[in-house]
């Protein structure tokens, strides 16, 4: 199936504006990851120590994923389409202009001139091209919320308070 010029418009806008993705590959539960659109596709950074995890989600050159696109206003579910996947060849043209563009994106790099490299070296660069029209988009959008449960994590167990946090925390300061 292919995409009407409109269904392109919305995915093509809506990545533009969104600063991350869900994509879903093959295997395992969707994952949140930072991108860009550029050249009429998705294109991300992972792998490796430092960058975005790739791994657990079966993504493989010429293989399928499902990408879910968010509002920019309201944060909710705006978008989902299937994509092919290429991984882009380390210094490759179609790689330099993606890491080009990836890179002005990269928060907080320790190494930002040199990153192209550690990249080249460490991590795959993936381009998702829309393989088809979209899934769920306005209008078309299922009745059941979709809402998955937070994976197991240390991170989010809640512990009480300590009991003298409060008063440290509001207690008065003495002018003097």
């Amino acid at each position: 199936m292919t995409q009407t010029p409109l269904d392109r418009a919305l995915v093509e806008e809506a990545a533009r504006k969104s600063g991350f993705v869900w994509v879903r590959g093959p295997v395992g539960p969707p994952r949140a990851l930072w991108h860009v659109w550029h050249a009429g596709a998705v294109h991300l950074v992972g792998g490796g120590p430092v960058e975005q995890p790739l791994d657990g989600l079966g993504l493989t050159d010429g293989g399928g994923a499902t990408v879910t696109v968010r509002g920019k206003e309201k944060g909710a579910r705006l978008v989902v389409w299937p994509a092919r996947v290429t991984e882009l060849a380390p210094e490759g043209e179609e790689w330099r202009a993606a890491v080009a563009e990836l890179r002005g994106k990269r928060l907080n790099a320790r190494d930002a001139g040199t990153i192209a490299e550690r990249w080249a070296r460490e991590c795959r660069v993936l381009r998702l091209e829309p393989a088809g029209e979209p899934s769920q988009r306005p209008g078309s959008m299922p009745d059941a919320s979709l809402a998955a449960a937070p994976l197991p994590s240390e991170a989010t167990t809640r512990r009480p308070t300590p009991k003298p946090l409060p008063r440290l925390l509001f207690r008065r300061r003495s002018r003097g």
